[in-house]
């Protein structure tokens, strides 16, 4: 796997899946759509961890910028 999302990318969906969390584990969002929240706040945490994204493979959007010039 090849590393698609940069710096900035990775702490924006970081920031958004430990809000999405907060809002299901605080019960301020329950349900169906709290279930659905908590499994999008888990994929952009793996995704975040792992900086690949294979939603960007599908479209061609790379966000990682390579340090070799």
């Amino acid at each position: 796997m090849k590393k698609n999302m940069g710096n900035l990318d990775r702490i924006i969906r970081i920031v958004l899946a430990l809000a999405m969390a907060i809002l299901y584990f605080s019960n301020i969002i329950t349900g169906v759509l709290g279930i659905v929240l908590l499994i999008v706040a888990c994929v952009f945490a793996l995704t975040s961890l792992v900086s690949f994204c294979p939603l960007y493979t599908l479209i061609g959007l790379n966000t990682y910028e390579s340090k070799k010039k």
